[in-house]
């Protein structure tokens, strides 16, 4: 088993990870509008001077096969960088946008939250998701009435009065909506905003190579590893495509979640065992209890109800290699979410034993 990297280093990659991590939460990535994202990611990964081909898929994904002492890729490591958000479906006669969620995200969770409408021609246009005839002055019933796509709609920052002044500024059904990620690192550790998943589990892998690179490790990697950036994960068929044949073992790193019931908190990096679509890989799952418990990482085992992840659309493709699922927590999924650097920490400190590992 490879030794524990130590603490030292592993704080200063996070220290060194943040500033990435904040600018890619402040970069829109829906589902199905990645490539600013994605193109980040390619720049800041490339920035890190390690023996990375970097390419992109025909679908958009980002491929970065890392290169170990095998002459075969035999493993690989994903996250994805795709997060909710929303999509024009019409332009009420108000000039106030009916929406259509990507995702899955609460209704709830959205209701006065800053949102970007972006053209056709680019052109981004600010807004709110406000309730239909929302004031409380005129409307007793707001507190009350169901959250839903008939009762929640985005209030543009544009002088119009109707849907032909909207529709003149160049909105149409289709157009991307970007909700405000509202990003803060606090001074106890905590990382808020949304979009931590999965954009946090791509830092934790950044966070994991800077870290092996400051201590000079990454001569010691003993297999090529492909290293996947996916794009559709949160409309489940992200991990489906692009996978080489004679892989071995896929590793995950997607958000844990966190709730009543649940053994995953936003400090440790997380196992997860089962989900709903079925249990991972008995022996994988059995060499990152090792790896972890060699190197003194916090590690959580859980089962997630109401969760499914790339590992689970790899394997609905075909895919036959064993497949585990690791992450931080994240409380308040799918909406303002938390996490801490502890859980980034142990996360990208897991990856990293896994590199090394035999």
């Amino acid at each position: 088993m490879p030794a524990p990297l130590d603490d030292h280093l592993l704080e200063n990659a996070v220290e060194q990870t943040l500033p990435m991590l904040t600018q890619l939460l402040n970069t829109p990535s829906p589902t199905g509008y990645t490539r600013e994202a994605i193109a980040f990611c390619r720049e800041a990964f490339t920035s890190l001077n390690l023996p990375l081909s970097i390419y992109e898929t025909r679908k958009g994904a980002l491929m970065m096969p890392l290169k170990g002492d095998g002459s075969q890729v035999r493993r690989a490591i994903t996250a994805h960088v795709d997060t909710l958000g929303a999509m024009v479906k019409d332009v009420k006669p108000s000039g106030r946008l009916k929406f259509t969620m990507l995702g899955g995200s609460p209704w709830t969770a959205v209701e006065y939250e800053g949102v970007t409408a972006r053209t056709a021609d680019d052109t981004r246009i600010r807004g709110t998701i406000v309730p239909v005839n929302g004031s409380t002055h005129v409307n007793k019933d707001v507190a009350t009435m169901p959250r839903g796509e008939n009762t929640l709609e985005v209030r543009l920052d544009a002088r119009t009065r109707n849907g032909t002044e909207t529709v003149a500024l160049g909105i149409a059904p289709g157009d991307f909506i970007f909700f405000d990620p509202r990003v803060e690192l606090g001074e106890a550790g905590f990382i808020r905003s949304r979009h931590l998943d999965d954009k946090l589990c791509v830092a934790a892998i950044y966070a994991a190579l800077i870290a092996l690179k400051n201590g000079g490790l990454i001569g010691n990697i003993p297999y090529d590893t492909l290293l996947n950036i996916s794009n559709y994960e949160e409309v489940g068929h992200g991990g489906r495509a692009d996978w080489p044949d004679e892989l071995d073992e896929l590793l995950v790193v997607d958000m844990a979640a966190i709730g009543d019931g649940q053994w995953s908190d936003e400090f440790s990096v997380t196992l997860c065992i089962k989900d709903s679509g079925g249990p991972y890989s008995f022996e994988m799952n059995e060499k990152i209890r090792r790896l972890a418990a060699d190197a003194g990482i916090s590690l959580k085992t859980d089962v997630y109800p109401f969760y499914s992840s790339d590992g689970t659309a790899y394997w609905g493709a075909g895919g036959a290699a064993q497949v585990a699922l690791i992450g931080m927590g994240v409380d308040s999924s799918h909406g303002y979410e938390r996490s801490h650097r502890d859980g980034l920490k142990h996360t990208a400190h897991l990856i990293a034993q896994y590199l090394l590992g035999e």
